[in-house]
């Protein structure tokens, strides 16, 4: 089979395809044949070397659909279309970067769909980071209030229109003006241009907070983010987009505002249901949702594909397919 396989840490260009064995699976394990697979920034901070305890050689990718070939279980017959997200991925064992995947049967899940593979690859991970972190830790309602920081990454993209379809008042942020338009018809009810210091342009629109801040951008943002919730109001950290990871000198009670809520959502701790996931597929068939695909590249063309993450350039989500 064909596979991208990183031997030491650096720039896109250490991504290199090789010929290597179908792998075969063990009782528990499932035969995967990848169809398409989406890109993500942790793939981009293993692949500098970032990650503590992954080591080299490696299969990248941390998600990925496809169709089951072989299952010792006998519980997913072969042709079954499925997805498959974090549980270590890519890092812990070879992921998805590659033609074939053995994996854990506890991440498999199972969807029915006539979207091409190009789409469904955009899907898994970038569903999952957003609804857990809507609706599993901000736990938003109808009528509130959220600011979603870093509204231009695939994430925030996806973020707008869920928050929107839940019923919320929805801010986003862009450090370009460019993309104030483009915000505007993803469901952006306002677009905040994000100078660092949010908060003044925060409470000239909703005096006192907003209810709910996604933050996307990383830890240098995340003080700021504190202040523009109101008082009872979650700040999730969610995103890394400025490979900012820990605050030095971290002080919670001087950090975070009297009676703001701090959370986290991470994909690798907790998940959304089968039955959800295969419910947004339904909502990207029939239009409901518009997916926001940055740009599609051949397993054979991984590089430039890393590349263009690497630019911060997509207006979306970058998919890459085997076929």
């Amino acid at each position: 089979m064909k596979a991208a396989v990183i031997h030491h840490a650096g720039g896109p260009e250490r991504l290199i395809i090789e010929d290597r064995s179908v792998p075969e699976p063990d009782m528990g394990q499932v035969l995967v044949s990848v169809k398409a697979f989406g890109l993500n920034r942790s793939e981009l901070m293993t692949r500098k070397g970032y990650s503590p305890g992954v080591n080299f050689p490696r299969i990248l990718g941390i998600e990925c659909v496809g169709e089951i070939i072989a299952d010792p279980s006998g519980k997913w017959q072969p042709g079954q279309q499925v997805a498959a997200c974090m549980g270590g991925m890519g890092r812990d064992y070879d992921g998805s970067y590659a033609e074939y995947a053995v994996l854990p049967g506890s991440i498999i899940y199972p969807f029915n769909s006539k979207l091409s593979w190009d789409v469904l690859g955009a899907i898994p991970e970038m569903f999952q980071t957003v609804y857990g972190s809507l609706h599993l830790a901000l736990r938003i309602q109808n009528g509130e209030s959220i600011l979603i920081r870093g509204g231009t990454s695939s994430v925030g993209l996806l973020a707008i229109q869920l928050a929107r379809h839940a019923g919320l008042n929805v801010i986003a942020t862009s450090r370009s003006e460019e993309k104030t338009q483009f915000l505007i018809e993803r469901g952006a009810d306002e677009v905040l241009i994000d100078d660092g210091n949010l908060k003044a342009q925060v409470d000239q629109l909703y005096p006192g907070g907003v209810d709910k801040i996604l933050e996307l951008v990383g830890a240098n943002t995340l003080k700021d983010s504190l202040s523009c919730a109101k008082p009872g109001g979650s700040v999730c950290m969610t995103g890394m987009l400025s490979e900012t990871w820990t605050i030095q000198d971290f002080a919670p009670m001087d950090y975070i505002p009297a009676a703001v809520n701090l959370t986290v959502y991470d994909t690798g701790q907790i998940s959304v249901g089968q039955k959800i996931f295969q419910s947004f597929i339904s909502m990207v068939e029939s239009g409901e949702i518009k997916l926001s695909i940055g740009g599609v590249f051949k397993l054979d063309n991984i590089v430039e594909a890393h590349k263009l993450m690497d630019s911060n350039k997509a207006s979306g989500k970058i998919v890459v397919t085997t076929d």
